[in-house]
């Protein structure tokens, strides 16, 4: 197995036990164990367990990102459906990552990690706005749009945590409390009126 391959066996062996275990009490010892390797070799890829929970993690949130590039075809609220249904399999595929990732006073809470969810979040903001063709949007409508992402994320927390949120239908439900929110955002700011919907949509 080549340096990237077990690199990346590693990491895949972590996450496949934050399914199970939260990531601050899986030990060098359980992931060794799970990828059948030494714990020599383990500190040939990773010079402590913190540096491949945040490896694992950056794994989630470029999951995230990726989902967040993907180009759907449609009218722009048909898109963000889309990407929010992309958005909800990510978390849900990851999902002992994911909540380790924004649960509140997580052990491993990192300035790094706060980045690797920040770039998640800048990234949701960046493609509204495209879809709405704002170029310089308001600050009122930034922080609209970034008050939104914080839905998604408690959202989703919460379904992965507690369920009983219908899955099928949350892309909906969440692209629909956007549309409500740009439009209390209008009523009292005219510089931040923008349009995501079409005839069609």
């Amino acid at each position: 197995m080549s340096r990237e391959a077990r690199r990346e066996d590693l990491i895949a062996e972590a996450l496949d036990l934050f399914s199970t275990s939260p990531p601050e009490q899986v030990s060098v010892d359980d992931i060794a164990a799970r990828a059948e390797v030494s714990r020599p070799l383990f500190y040939r890829y990773f010079s402590s367990v913190r540096e491949l929970q945040v490896a694992a993690l950056r794994t989630v949130t470029d999951g995230l990102v990726d989902r967040l590039a993907v180009s759907a075809e449609g009218p722009p609220l048909d898109r963000l459906r889309a990407v929010v249904r992309g958005l909800i399999t990510v978390a849900g595929e990851y999902r002992a990552g994911y909540i380790a990732l924004l649960r509140s006073g997580s052990v491993i809470a990192t300035s790094e990690t706060e980045a690797l969810v920040d770039q998640v979040r800048n990234r949701a903001v960046q493609l509204i706005l495209a879809e709405a063709r704002v170029t310089e949007p308001s600050p009122m409508l930034l922080v609209t749009l970034r008050c939104w992402t914080a839905v998604v994320e408690g959202t989703l927390l919460s379904w992965l945590q507690e369920g009983g949120l219908p899955r099928d239908e949350l892309d909906t439900w969440l692209v629909d409390q956007l549309v409500a929110m740009l439009a209390v955002t209008a009523a009292h700011d005219p510089a931040a009126v923008v349009s995501l919907a079409s005839p069609t949509a």
